[in-house]
């Protein structure tokens, strides 16, 4: 009879990613990162409770680096591979969750622009669009690794989607939340006539992400192909016979 070994090490198995929910209550519409129904693969949620948008967004994060390095710790110790967050202002805590969690950490979709940058055609630049350009600043830009000149354009100034992603309105028009990204978006097309591609910093962004691409032709890049990204290197597809073989060492999700 041949063995076929299975070697444990985890409490919760076939979620790659773990992904830190900001304290919040505003509604959360298929797309965004922290509605379950927007993974096509199994993901592990940890509320960090006490860590409001505002705080992260307002307050730059100042105090709150304990509770999140504590949730963190415990998604890693529950099974995550891997530590995601439902905030691109959370670039703030890249190095430190970093070290803290001792797996791969991606925090903000921001940190998608150099690697965006590195595909575009000579004179094209990246724009972020984000929900606060008063708030997200360079020193954000520089913890994701992205250029401190970066164009950032925000909704701060619309109807809809600063008031519920950041302020934490309970209920809010998907509709005029559509638009306020689209007016940021528009209003960095018309300022900047070398832009080659968007990244999105809003990690409640990304149901907008087709229609803009579809409007201005450009790739819109946002959370969900960052972590989509990041899960294919946590737990690369099996491509089945002939290219795949049985590990050696039996079945197993960490060493």
């Amino acid at each position: 009879m041949t063995t076929r070994m299975a070697h444990g090490g985890k409490t919760i198995y076939g979620a790659r990613v773990g992904i830190l929910v900001l304290d919040t209550h505003f509604p959360r519409v298929p797309g965004d990162v922290a509605n379950a129904m927007t993974w096509p693969f199994p993901v592990l949620f940890r509320v960090v409770r006490g860590a409001t948008t505002q705080k992260l967004v307002h307050e730059q994060g100042d105090g709150l680096s304990s509770i999140i390095l504590d949730a963190a710790k415990e998604l890693v110790q529950d099974g995550a591979d891997g530590i995601a967050t439902t905030g691109g202002f959370m670039g703030l805590f890249q190095k430190e969750l970093a070290a803290h969690c001792q797996v791969p950490v991606a925090t903000s979709s921001v940190m998608q622009v150099p690697w965006v940058q590195s595909i575009l055609p000579p004179g094209k630049r990246v724009g972020v669009v984000t929900a606060h350009s008063g708030r997200f600043n360079e020193r954000h830009l520089t913890a994701c690794g992205a250029p401190a000149d970066t164009p950032i354009f925000g909704t701060e100034d619309g109807r809809a989607l600063t008031r519920a992603f950041v302020e934490g309105e309970l209920n809010t028009d998907i509709g005029q939340v559509e638009a306020d990204v689209l007016n940021a978006a528009d209003r960095m097309m018309k300022s900047h006539n070398n832009i080659g591609a968007l990244v999105l910093e809003c990690h409640n962004m990304a149901p907008y992400s087709r229609l803009l691409q579809s409007i201005y032709g450009i790739p819109v890049f946002d959370v969900y192909s960052f972590i989509s990204w990041f899960h294919a290197g946590l737990g690369p597809r099996d491509f089945g016979y002939p290219g795949s073989r049985i590990p050696p060492h039996g079945w197993r999700e960490r060493l």
